[in-house]
């Protein structure tokens, strides 16, 4: 059963983001993760086995599937 742990709903829709992480101070972003998503709060959650293969993804020597560039901007 689903519990919110920000909200406190119990309602929660199974969804596939694309989530950024910083890796060595370098943005990486990993496409289609299957998430468990709160419908009030949209807190998303992974599965500890797609935490596990995003953490093998991101530090694995395997050339990603594309390069994008990324706009930059300083809010300071």
């Amino acid at each position: 059963m689903f519990y919110c742990h920000v909200c406190g709903s119990k309602e929660a829709k199974k969804e596939y983001i694309n989530e950024m992480f910083q890796i060595d101070n370098k943005p990486i972003l990993v496409e289609h993760i299957p998430a468990i998503v709160c419908v009030r709060c949209g807190e998303e959650i992974f599965s500890r086995e797609t935490t596990e293969r995003i953490r093998l993804i991101v530090h694995s020597k395997v050339k990603p599937i594309r390069s994008v560039s990324m706009d930059v901007f300083a809010y300071a």
